[in-house]
Protein backbone atom coordinates (compact mmCIF):
# COMPACT_ATOMS: atom_id res chain seq x y z
CA UNK A 1 0.00 0.00 0.00
CA UNK A 2 2.61 2.38 0.99
CA UNK A 3 4.59 1.58 -2.06
CA UNK A 4 0.97 2.09 -4.33
CA UNK A 5 0.68 5.79 -2.41
CA UNK A 6 4.55 6.75 -3.18
CA UNK A 7 4.11 5.60 -6.96
CA UNK A 8 0.73 7.34 -6.95
CA UNK A 9 2.38 10.92 -5.52
CA UNK A 10 4.87 10.68 -8.11
CA UNK A 11 2.15 10.31 -10.25
CA UNK A 12 0.59 13.23 -8.88
CA UNK A 13 4.19 15.36 -9.15
CA UNK A 14 3.93 14.51 -12.50
CA UNK A 15 0.96 16.55 -13.00
CA UNK A 16 1.87 18.92 -11.69
CA UNK A 17 4.67 19.99 -14.03
CA UNK A 18 7.71 18.33 -11.34
CA UNK A 19 9.98 16.17 -12.52
CA UNK A 20 11.06 13.14 -11.10
CA UNK A 21 13.81 14.37 -9.24
CA UNK A 22 11.98 16.48 -7.12
CA UNK A 23 9.04 13.79 -6.32
CA UNK A 24 9.55 13.35 -2.91
CA UNK A 25 11.83 10.38 -2.22
CA UNK A 26 12.31 8.87 1.08
CA UNK A 27 14.62 10.14 3.65
CA UNK A 28 18.04 8.42 4.66
CA UNK A 29 19.52 8.32 7.78
CA UNK A 30 23.15 6.76 7.86
CA UNK A 31 24.28 5.91 11.62
CA UNK A 32 28.18 4.72 11.41
CA UNK A 33 30.07 4.14 14.52
CA UNK A 34 33.64 4.34 14.59
CA UNK A 35 35.66 1.08 16.02
CA UNK A 36 32.86 -0.61 17.23
CA UNK A 37 32.91 -3.62 15.17
CA UNK A 38 29.84 -6.64 15.17
CA UNK A 39 30.17 -7.60 18.68
CA UNK A 40 29.10 -5.33 20.82
CA UNK A 41 25.97 -5.44 20.58
CA UNK A 42 23.59 -7.04 22.86
CA UNK A 43 21.61 -8.94 19.78
CA UNK A 44 24.97 -10.49 19.15
CA UNK A 45 25.73 -12.08 21.59
CA UNK A 46 27.77 -9.61 23.85
CA UNK A 47 27.81 -11.07 27.28
CA UNK A 48 28.41 -7.58 29.09
CA UNK A 49 27.38 -4.70 27.26
CA UNK A 50 23.86 -3.14 27.47
CA UNK A 51 21.83 -2.13 24.29
CA UNK A 52 18.23 -1.96 24.42
CA UNK A 53 17.97 0.66 21.83
CA UNK A 54 20.11 -1.24 19.05
CA UNK A 55 17.77 -4.23 20.10
CA UNK A 56 15.03 -2.72 19.36
CA UNK A 57 16.53 -1.69 15.97
CA UNK A 58 17.58 -5.02 15.05
CA UNK A 59 14.34 -6.94 15.79
CA UNK A 60 12.66 -3.99 13.18
CA UNK A 61 14.87 -4.06 10.72
CA UNK A 62 16.41 -6.13 7.79
CA UNK A 63 19.46 -7.12 8.86
CA UNK A 64 22.59 -8.04 6.61
CA UNK A 65 24.69 -11.30 8.43
CA UNK A 66 27.70 -10.98 6.40
CA UNK A 67 28.48 -7.06 5.31
CA UNK A 68 32.00 -6.28 4.54
CA UNK A 69 33.94 -2.99 4.97
CA UNK A 70 37.58 -1.89 5.12
CA UNK A 71 40.22 -2.84 8.05
CA UNK A 72 40.09 1.09 9.04
CA UNK A 73 38.23 4.06 9.07
CA UNK A 74 38.85 6.12 6.39
CA UNK A 75 39.26 3.91 3.75
CA UNK A 76 35.67 2.39 5.04
CA UNK A 77 34.41 6.36 4.93
CA UNK A 78 36.05 6.86 1.08
CA UNK A 79 33.94 3.88 -0.50
CA UNK A 80 30.63 5.14 1.34
CA UNK A 81 31.40 8.13 -0.41
CA UNK A 82 32.35 6.90 -4.00
CA UNK A 83 31.34 3.64 -4.43
CA UNK A 84 34.35 1.87 -5.60
CA UNK A 85 37.48 0.62 -3.37
CA UNK A 86 39.18 3.10 -1.58
CA UNK A 87 42.60 2.36 -2.53
CA UNK A 88 41.07 3.31 -6.27
CA UNK A 89 39.79 6.78 -4.49
CA UNK A 90 43.59 7.38 -3.15
CA UNK A 91 42.89 6.49 0.50
CA UNK A 92 45.99 3.90 1.37
CA UNK A 93 46.25 5.10 4.90
CA UNK A 94 44.21 6.91 8.05
CA UNK A 95 46.59 9.51 8.48
CA UNK A 96 50.12 11.26 6.43
CA UNK A 97 48.02 12.25 3.60
CA UNK A 98 46.97 9.15 2.71
CA UNK A 99 43.80 10.03 4.01
CA UNK A 100 42.79 12.32 1.25
CA UNK A 101 39.96 11.50 -0.76
CA UNK A 102 40.63 12.12 -4.63
CA UNK A 103 38.99 15.46 -5.51
CA UNK A 104 38.52 13.81 -8.46
CA UNK A 105 35.97 11.30 -6.99
CA UNK A 106 31.79 12.04 -7.37
CA UNK A 107 30.58 11.50 -3.41
CA UNK A 108 27.51 9.79 -2.28
CA UNK A 109 25.30 13.43 -1.85
CA UNK A 110 26.30 14.70 -5.40
CA UNK A 111 24.68 11.92 -6.86
CA UNK A 112 21.57 12.48 -4.50
CA UNK A 113 21.29 15.73 -5.37
CA UNK A 114 20.23 14.45 -8.80
CA UNK A 115 16.91 13.88 -7.09
CA UNK A 116 16.40 16.75 -4.94
CA UNK A 117 18.30 15.43 -2.07
CA UNK A 118 19.75 17.75 0.74
CA UNK A 119 22.73 16.21 2.65
CA UNK A 120 24.18 17.27 6.08
CA UNK A 121 27.22 15.32 7.93
CA UNK A 122 27.58 15.02 12.04
CA UNK A 123 30.80 14.10 13.81
CA UNK A 124 33.59 12.45 11.87
CA UNK A 125 34.47 13.27 7.98
CA UNK A 126 38.28 11.45 7.76
CA UNK A 127 38.81 12.07 4.47
CA UNK A 128 40.82 15.05 4.11
CA UNK A 129 41.22 17.88 6.75
CA UNK A 130 42.72 21.18 3.55
CA UNK A 131 39.48 23.34 2.87
CA UNK A 132 39.04 21.40 -0.46
CA UNK A 133 38.68 18.06 1.06
CA UNK A 134 35.91 19.38 3.53
CA UNK A 135 32.81 17.59 3.49
CA UNK A 136 31.33 21.51 2.61
CA UNK A 137 32.78 21.43 -0.45
CA UNK A 138 32.01 17.52 -1.51
CA UNK A 139 28.21 18.03 -1.81
CA UNK A 140 26.88 18.10 2.10
CA UNK A 141 24.71 21.12 2.72
CA UNK A 142 25.19 21.12 6.52
CA UNK A 143 28.50 20.09 7.85
CA UNK A 144 29.12 19.96 11.70
CA UNK A 145 32.27 17.78 11.95
CA UNK A 146 35.40 17.20 13.83
CA UNK A 147 38.98 17.32 12.39
CA UNK A 148 41.46 14.51 11.55
CA UNK A 149 40.26 10.67 12.16
CA UNK A 150 39.48 11.57 16.17
CA UNK A 151 38.85 13.92 18.50
CA UNK A 152 41.81 15.77 19.64
CA UNK A 153 44.27 13.91 17.25
CA UNK A 154 47.31 15.77 15.36
CA UNK A 155 49.97 14.36 13.05
CA UNK A 156 52.99 16.16 11.26
CA UNK A 157 50.76 16.45 8.23
CA UNK A 158 47.43 18.27 7.57
CA UNK A 159 45.36 16.15 9.42
CA UNK A 160 44.95 17.35 12.56
CA UNK A 161 41.43 18.16 14.70
CA UNK A 162 41.18 22.13 16.78
CA UNK A 163 43.93 22.00 19.07
CA UNK A 164 43.31 20.92 22.22
CA UNK A 165 40.29 19.25 21.97
CA UNK A 166 38.62 16.72 24.14
CA UNK A 167 35.68 14.69 24.17
CA UNK A 168 34.02 16.67 26.26
CA UNK A 169 32.65 20.41 25.03
CA UNK A 170 34.86 19.63 21.58
CA UNK A 171 34.62 22.48 19.47
CA UNK A 172 33.20 21.84 15.57
CA UNK A 173 33.75 23.00 12.88
CA UNK A 174 30.24 23.84 11.66
CA UNK A 175 30.44 24.93 7.96
CA UNK A 176 33.55 26.45 7.59
CA UNK A 177 33.82 28.07 11.19
CA UNK A 178 34.06 27.25 14.41
CA UNK A 179 31.96 26.38 17.44
CA UNK A 180 32.43 26.14 20.85
CA UNK A 181 30.02 22.92 22.33
CA UNK A 182 29.00 22.09 25.58
CA UNK A 183 28.44 18.26 26.59
CA UNK A 184 29.95 14.71 25.33
CA UNK A 185 30.72 14.90 21.62
CA UNK A 186 28.44 11.75 20.69
CA UNK A 187 25.21 13.51 22.53
CA UNK A 188 26.29 16.87 20.69
CA UNK A 189 26.69 15.44 17.36
CA UNK A 190 23.27 13.52 17.58
CA UNK A 191 21.37 16.77 18.95
CA UNK A 192 22.91 18.35 15.93
CA UNK A 193 21.79 15.66 13.12
CA UNK A 194 18.39 15.57 15.28
CA UNK A 195 17.89 19.53 14.93
CA UNK A 196 19.01 19.49 11.66
CA UNK A 197 16.51 16.87 10.82
CA UNK A 198 13.68 18.55 13.01
CA UNK A 199 13.91 21.72 10.67
CA UNK A 200 14.14 19.97 7.55
CA UNK A 201 11.26 17.10 7.89
CA UNK A 202 8.59 19.20 6.28
CA UNK A 203 10.15 20.25 3.90
CA UNK A 204 9.45 19.64 -0.20
CA UNK A 205 13.36 18.43 -0.44
CA UNK A 206 14.23 14.43 0.90
CA UNK A 207 17.01 14.68 3.29
CA UNK A 208 20.56 12.56 3.82
CA UNK A 209 21.58 12.67 7.41
CA UNK A 210 24.85 11.19 7.93
CA UNK A 211 25.52 10.48 11.29
CA UNK A 212 29.25 9.32 12.05
CA UNK A 213 30.40 9.53 15.71
CA UNK A 214 34.30 9.12 16.60
CA UNK A 215 32.99 7.05 19.20
CA UNK A 216 34.00 4.33 20.30
CA UNK A 217 37.45 5.30 18.56
CA UNK A 218 40.76 5.46 21.54
CA UNK A 219 41.22 7.60 23.68
CA UNK A 220 38.41 5.66 25.11
CA UNK A 221 35.97 8.60 27.57
CA UNK A 222 32.79 8.12 27.99
CA UNK A 223 30.28 9.90 30.34
CA UNK A 224 30.88 9.11 34.29
CA UNK A 225 27.26 7.52 34.53
CA UNK A 226 28.24 5.22 31.46
CA UNK A 227 31.40 3.79 32.89
CA UNK A 228 30.99 4.02 36.59
CA UNK A 229 28.06 0.55 35.56
CA UNK A 230 31.52 -1.62 34.30
CA UNK A 231 33.94 -0.32 36.97
CA UNK A 232 31.55 -1.26 39.58
CA UNK A 233 31.49 -4.70 37.85
CA UNK A 234 35.28 -5.11 37.74
CA UNK A 235 36.74 -4.01 34.48
CA UNK A 236 39.36 -1.73 34.29
CA UNK A 237 39.82 2.12 32.57
CA UNK A 238 40.13 0.99 29.25
CA UNK A 239 36.84 -1.62 29.21
CA UNK A 240 34.58 0.52 31.08
CA UNK A 241 35.33 3.36 28.46
CA UNK A 242 35.39 1.66 25.48
CA UNK A 243 31.89 -0.25 26.42
CA UNK A 244 30.63 3.08 28.52
CA UNK A 245 30.66 4.76 24.83
CA UNK A 246 29.18 1.96 23.01
CA UNK A 247 26.01 2.36 25.80
CA UNK A 248 25.92 6.18 25.29
CA UNK A 249 25.85 5.51 21.43
CA UNK A 250 22.43 3.34 22.53
CA UNK A 251 21.27 6.09 24.08
CA UNK A 252 21.22 8.25 21.75
CA UNK A 253 19.99 5.69 19.45
CA UNK A 254 17.39 5.42 21.28
CA UNK A 255 16.48 9.25 21.31
CA UNK A 256 16.70 9.29 17.24
CA UNK A 257 14.32 6.62 17.18
CA UNK A 258 11.80 8.15 19.67
CA UNK A 259 12.31 11.15 17.30
CA UNK A 260 11.34 9.81 14.66
CA UNK A 261 7.94 8.00 16.04
CA UNK A 262 7.16 12.00 17.39
CA UNK A 263 8.13 13.14 14.18
CA UNK A 264 5.92 10.36 12.12
CA UNK A 265 9.19 9.70 9.87
CA UNK A 266 9.55 6.11 10.45
CA UNK A 267 7.22 5.50 6.72
CA UNK A 268 9.29 8.30 4.94
CA UNK A 269 12.65 7.44 6.09
CA UNK A 270 15.16 4.69 6.17
CA UNK A 271 17.08 4.20 9.04
CA UNK A 272 20.50 2.27 8.84
CA UNK A 273 23.33 1.43 11.54
CA UNK A 274 26.71 0.26 11.03
CA UNK A 275 30.12 0.40 12.07
CA UNK A 276 33.40 1.38 10.16
CA UNK A 277 35.66 -1.68 10.73
CA UNK A 278 36.08 -4.44 13.21
CA UNK A 279 36.22 -3.70 17.09
CA UNK A 280 39.20 -2.68 18.25
CA UNK A 281 41.64 -4.02 21.04
CA UNK A 282 39.28 -1.44 23.62
CA UNK A 283 36.99 -4.89 23.41
CA UNK A 284 38.64 -6.74 25.62
CA UNK A 285 37.61 -8.17 28.84
CA UNK A 286 37.70 -7.69 32.65
CA UNK A 287 40.80 -8.44 34.10
CA UNK A 288 40.04 -11.68 36.46
CA UNK A 289 37.12 -14.36 36.35
CA UNK A 290 35.87 -13.75 33.09
CA UNK A 291 39.51 -13.52 31.50
CA UNK A 292 39.89 -17.13 33.78
CA UNK A 293 36.84 -18.39 31.53
CA UNK A 294 38.58 -17.75 28.36
CA UNK A 295 36.49 -14.78 27.57
CA UNK A 296 39.64 -12.42 27.05
CA UNK A 297 36.68 -10.32 24.97
CA UNK A 298 33.65 -10.97 23.04
CA UNK A 299 34.33 -10.56 18.83
CA UNK A 300 31.17 -12.83 17.97
CA UNK A 301 33.62 -15.82 16.99
CA UNK A 302 35.68 -14.44 14.58
CA UNK A 303 39.20 -14.06 13.81
CA UNK A 304 40.72 -10.68 13.56
CA UNK A 305 39.83 -7.24 15.10
CA UNK A 306 40.54 -3.64 13.60
CA UNK A 307 43.53 -3.24 11.15
CA UNK A 308 43.32 -7.08 10.62
CA UNK A 309 42.09 -8.16 6.71
CA UNK A 310 40.32 -11.51 7.95
CA UNK A 311 36.68 -11.63 8.93
CA UNK A 312 37.13 -9.96 12.49
CA UNK A 313 38.42 -7.05 10.75
CA UNK A 314 35.98 -6.04 8.16
CA UNK A 315 32.40 -7.61 9.36
CA UNK A 316 30.24 -5.26 10.78
CA UNK A 317 26.74 -4.59 11.69
CA UNK A 318 24.24 -3.54 9.04
CA UNK A 319 20.36 -2.92 10.08
CA UNK A 320 18.20 -1.89 7.68
CA UNK A 321 14.58 -0.42 8.74
CA UNK A 322 11.81 1.07 6.25
CA UNK A 323 8.46 0.78 7.58
CA UNK A 324 6.24 -0.54 5.48
CA UNK A 325 8.24 -1.42 2.72
CA UNK A 326 11.00 -3.50 3.65
CA UNK A 327 10.09 -6.78 5.70
CA UNK A 328 11.65 -6.37 9.56
CA UNK A 329 12.98 -8.99 11.60
CA UNK A 330 15.15 -11.34 8.74
CA UNK A 331 18.79 -11.68 7.82
CA UNK A 332 19.96 -11.59 4.49
CA UNK A 333 23.40 -13.76 4.36
CA UNK A 334 24.21 -12.23 0.82
CA UNK A 335 28.30 -10.56 0.84
CA UNK A 336 27.27 -7.54 0.29
CA UNK A 337 29.85 -4.52 1.32
CA UNK A 338 30.04 -0.79 1.60
CA UNK A 339 30.51 -0.21 -2.03
CA UNK A 340 27.09 -1.25 -2.27
CA UNK A 341 25.74 1.77 -0.24
CA UNK A 342 25.76 4.54 -3.11
CA UNK A 343 24.07 2.29 -5.68
CA UNK A 344 21.59 1.31 -3.48
CA UNK A 345 20.52 4.53 -2.38
CA UNK A 346 21.03 5.66 -6.07
CA UNK A 347 18.42 3.11 -6.85
CA UNK A 348 15.86 3.98 -4.23
CA UNK A 349 16.14 7.45 -5.44
CA UNK A 350 15.28 6.49 -8.97
CA UNK A 351 18.69 7.81 -10.29
CA UNK A 352 20.14 6.31 -13.29
CA UNK A 353 23.00 8.15 -14.10
CA UNK A 354 26.02 7.29 -11.64
CA UNK A 355 29.91 9.01 -12.44
CA UNK A 356 31.28 6.88 -15.51
CA UNK A 357 33.57 4.31 -14.14
CA UNK A 358 33.91 5.12 -10.89
CA UNK A 359 30.79 3.01 -9.32
CA UNK A 360 31.53 -0.74 -8.62
CA UNK A 361 29.52 -1.47 -6.35
CA UNK A 362 26.25 -3.14 -7.14
CA UNK A 363 22.49 -2.11 -5.66
CA UNK A 364 21.39 -4.47 -2.85
CA UNK A 365 17.78 -3.14 -3.31
CA UNK A 366 16.58 -6.12 -4.85
CA UNK A 367 17.20 -7.89 -1.68
CA UNK A 368 15.29 -5.48 0.26
CA UNK A 369 12.54 -5.06 -1.47
CA UNK A 370 11.86 -8.95 -2.06
CA UNK A 371 12.08 -8.72 -5.71
CA UNK A 372 12.09 -11.52 -7.89
CA UNK A 373 16.03 -10.36 -9.57
CA UNK A 374 18.83 -12.11 -8.36
CA UNK A 375 22.40 -10.98 -7.65
CA UNK A 376 25.49 -12.73 -9.21
CA UNK A 377 27.57 -14.61 -6.59
CA UNK A 378 30.50 -14.82 -8.52
CA UNK A 379 32.12 -11.69 -7.27
CA UNK A 380 35.01 -11.06 -5.29
CA UNK A 381 35.58 -8.56 -2.94
CA UNK A 382 39.35 -7.27 -2.14
CA UNK A 383 40.67 -6.09 1.50
CA UNK A 384 44.42 -4.83 1.60
CA UNK A 385 45.11 -3.26 5.31
CA UNK A 386 47.38 -0.88 3.79
CA UNK A 387 49.21 1.54 6.32
CA UNK A 388 52.58 0.37 4.50
CA UNK A 389 55.39 3.16 5.52
CA UNK A 390 54.83 6.41 3.93
CA UNK A 391 57.55 6.78 1.04
CA UNK A 392 58.35 3.08 0.44
CA UNK A 393 56.60 1.60 -2.84
CA UNK A 394 53.57 0.29 -2.63
CA UNK A 395 54.16 -3.30 -4.71
CA UNK A 396 56.65 -3.75 -1.99
CA UNK A 397 53.53 -4.34 -0.30
CA UNK A 398 51.22 -5.93 -2.96
CA UNK A 399 51.38 -9.43 -2.07
CA UNK A 400 50.94 -9.06 1.94
CA UNK A 401 48.42 -7.74 4.29
CA UNK A 402 45.12 -8.29 1.99
CA UNK A 403 42.47 -11.01 1.38
CA UNK A 404 40.10 -12.00 -1.14
CA UNK A 405 36.29 -12.69 0.22
CA UNK A 406 34.18 -14.55 -2.20
CA UNK A 407 30.50 -15.93 -1.13
CA UNK A 408 32.06 -19.22 0.11
CA UNK A 409 35.93 -18.25 0.38
CA UNK A 410 38.37 -16.40 2.39
CA UNK A 411 41.97 -16.31 0.62
CA UNK A 412 43.62 -14.23 3.68
CA UNK A 413 47.43 -13.45 2.46
CA UNK A 414 50.38 -13.72 5.27
CA UNK A 415 51.08 -10.39 7.16
CA UNK A 416 54.36 -9.95 6.14
CA UNK A 417 57.44 -12.26 4.94
CA UNK A 418 59.69 -10.30 7.54
CA UNK A 419 57.83 -12.00 10.14
CA UNK A 420 58.20 -15.57 8.73
CA UNK A 421 54.76 -16.04 7.60
CA UNK A 422 54.21 -19.03 4.94
CA UNK A 423 53.95 -17.10 1.52
CA UNK A 424 51.31 -19.29 0.20
CA UNK A 425 48.35 -17.79 2.41
CA UNK A 426 45.31 -19.54 3.96
CA UNK A 427 42.39 -20.34 2.65
CA UNK A 428 38.92 -20.95 4.61
CA UNK A 429 35.47 -22.20 3.28
CA UNK A 430 33.33 -19.38 5.03
CA UNK A 431 30.18 -21.52 4.91
CA UNK A 432 31.24 -24.38 7.06
CA UNK A 433 33.97 -22.67 8.93
CA UNK A 434 33.04 -19.02 10.04
CA UNK A 435 35.38 -18.71 12.79
CA UNK A 436 38.43 -19.29 10.21
CA UNK A 437 39.79 -22.33 12.19
CA UNK A 438 40.56 -24.81 9.24
CA UNK A 439 42.85 -23.84 6.32
CA UNK A 440 42.24 -25.54 3.62
CA UNK A 441 44.41 -23.93 1.18
CA UNK A 442 46.51 -27.54 0.12
CA UNK A 443 42.78 -28.92 -1.40
CA UNK A 444 41.85 -25.94 -3.60
CA UNK A 445 44.76 -24.89 -5.53
CA UNK A 446 42.51 -23.85 -8.57
CA UNK A 447 40.35 -22.05 -6.34
CA UNK A 448 43.17 -19.55 -4.70
CA UNK A 449 44.61 -19.69 -8.10
CA UNK A 450 41.95 -18.34 -9.73
CA UNK A 451 41.52 -15.71 -6.47
CA UNK A 452 45.04 -14.54 -7.02
CA UNK A 453 44.53 -13.42 -10.42
CA UNK A 454 41.41 -11.64 -10.21
CA UNK A 455 43.15 -9.36 -7.62
CA UNK A 456 46.29 -8.76 -9.85
CA UNK A 457 43.86 -7.38 -11.65
CA UNK A 458 42.14 -5.21 -8.86
CA UNK A 459 45.86 -4.16 -7.75
CA UNK A 460 46.56 -3.12 -11.54
CA UNK A 461 43.61 -0.86 -11.55
CA UNK A 462 44.30 0.54 -8.17
CA UNK A 463 47.89 0.89 -8.21
CA UNK A 464 47.56 3.98 -10.72
CA UNK A 465 44.59 5.77 -8.81
CA UNK A 466 46.51 5.55 -5.48
CA UNK A 467 46.98 9.60 -5.92
CA UNK A 468 48.74 10.21 -2.47
CA UNK A 469 51.81 8.25 -2.54
CA UNK A 470 54.81 10.19 -2.50
CA UNK A 471 53.42 13.64 -1.82
CA UNK A 472 54.89 15.98 0.70
CA UNK A 473 53.43 16.48 4.06
CA UNK A 474 52.36 19.74 4.20
CA UNK A 475 54.00 22.09 6.41
CA UNK A 476 50.61 23.26 8.41
CA UNK A 477 47.49 22.19 9.80
CA UNK A 478 44.69 23.84 8.40
CA UNK A 479 42.39 23.18 11.69
CA UNK A 480 45.08 24.46 13.62
CA UNK A 481 45.46 27.61 10.90
CA UNK A 482 41.91 28.36 10.98
CA UNK A 483 41.36 28.17 14.73
CA UNK A 484 43.94 30.23 15.66
CA UNK A 485 42.80 33.19 12.35
CA UNK A 486 39.18 32.80 14.38
CA UNK A 487 40.27 33.20 17.68
CA UNK A 488 42.13 36.04 16.93
CA UNK A 489 39.43 37.84 14.50
CA UNK A 490 36.13 37.53 16.58
CA UNK A 491 36.40 34.39 18.63
CA UNK A 492 34.53 30.93 18.89
CA UNK A 493 31.13 31.47 19.88
CA UNK A 494 29.14 28.96 21.50
CA UNK A 495 27.09 26.67 20.04
CA UNK A 496 23.24 26.70 20.49
CA UNK A 497 21.70 23.35 20.93
CA UNK A 498 18.78 23.32 18.95
CA UNK A 499 15.36 22.51 20.71
CA UNK A 500 14.23 18.96 19.84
Amino acid sequence: MRFTLRLLSVFLYALCGLTDAQAKKPNIILVITDDQGYGPIGRHGHPWIRTPHLDKLYDTSTRFTRFMVSPTCAPTRAALMTGRHPMKNGVTHTILERERMTLKATTLPQVLKQAGYISGIFGKWHLGDEEPYQPHKRGFDEAFIHGAGGIGQAYKCSCADAPGNKYFDPVVRHNGSFVKTKGFCTDIFFTAALGWIKAKKNGDAPFFAYITTNAPHGPFIAPPKNTKYFTDRGFGKTQAGFYGMIENIDENMGRLLDKLEEWDLYEDTILIFMSDNGMTGGGSGRLGQDVAKGYPFFNAGMKGLKGSAEEGGVRVPFLVRWDGEWKPDRDISTLSAHIDVLPTFAEIAGIKKLPLGQVEGRSFLPLLDGSKKKLPNNRYLFTHRGRWPTGTNPEEHKTFNYSIRSEKWRFVAPQSARKGAKTKGSLYNMKKDPGQKTNVIDKHPAIVKKMQAAYDQFWSEARPLMVNEGVPMSKTRPYHVWFEEQSKNGGIPQWTAPEL
